[in-house]
């Protein structure tokens, strides 16, 4: 299990201070939630604070676009070097011009689906991703739980995407009573926000989530 720190719910204001303080046995990405007030009600932040919290850490980024129209967002990012680039299935029509776009930066490419959205609608799009990040919750509203859904579509997109060696991601509620049934499904990488901010130590948190996880 692999655990992507949700930036948007450490304490802003102290990210120069506790940014290089993050521990890569512990948080191995850094989730970088940007939404534009659009396609989610919240406005977080682009490519300028993106690019501030690269300059303070080696852990990879893991860039998660809750935009409109991607296509116009995405090579915006592609100086961060980051590890993934996702974006929302419900957001594009080109879905596969973007995720070659992607890919040809060198970046893993991502698709997102909201909780209501039908595991199928990537069914043709299998072959041009490397990771599918589920939303567990609506995406732009922080903290909420974990939706009673999610498990069962989890299943069927893990049965979907396994022999096409494409990484699992789950992001909404991810905590420790729940980490454990998440690796047992086969999801790969948990985004994680109170879950892993809550004790105000992330680097002995993001240990402890592991190991509950069985990494």
């Amino acid at each position: 299990m692999k655990i992507s720190a949700s930036i948007l719910a450490a304490k802003l204001s102290h990210l120069a201070v506790d940014l290089p303080k993050y521990d890569p046995t512990s948080i191995d990405f850094i989730h970088m939630d940007v939404m534009d007030g659009n396609f989610v009600p919240q406005i977080s932040f682009g490519e300028a604070f993106t690019k501030e919290v690269k300059s303070l850490t080696n852990i990879p980024l893991d860039v998660h676009l809750m935009v409109r129209r991607p296509e116009d967002h995405v090579p915006k990012y592609f100086e961060f070097k980051p590890y993934c680039i996702t974006f929302h299935i419900e957001t594009t029509h080109f879905s596969v011009r973007l995720a070659e776009e992607i890919r040809k930066s060198g970046a893993k490419v991502g698709i997102s689906l909201n909780p209501q959205t039908p595991v199928e609608s990537i069914s043709h799009l299998l072959p041009y991703l490397d990771l599918v990040l589920l939303m567990t919750v609506d995406p732009g509203f922080y903290g909420q739980s974990f939706v009673a859904s999610g498990i069962d579509k989890i299943k069927r997109m893990r049965e979907l995407t396994a022999k096409h060696g494409i990484l699992l991601e789950v992001d909404g509620g991810v905590n420790e009573s729940n980490i454990k049934t998440l690796s047992d499904l086969g999801v790969d990488l948990c985004v994680v926000g109170s879950g892993l901010y809550k004790t105000g130590d992330p680097n002995t948190q993001g240990k402890k989530l592991k190991q509950l996880a069985g990494a």
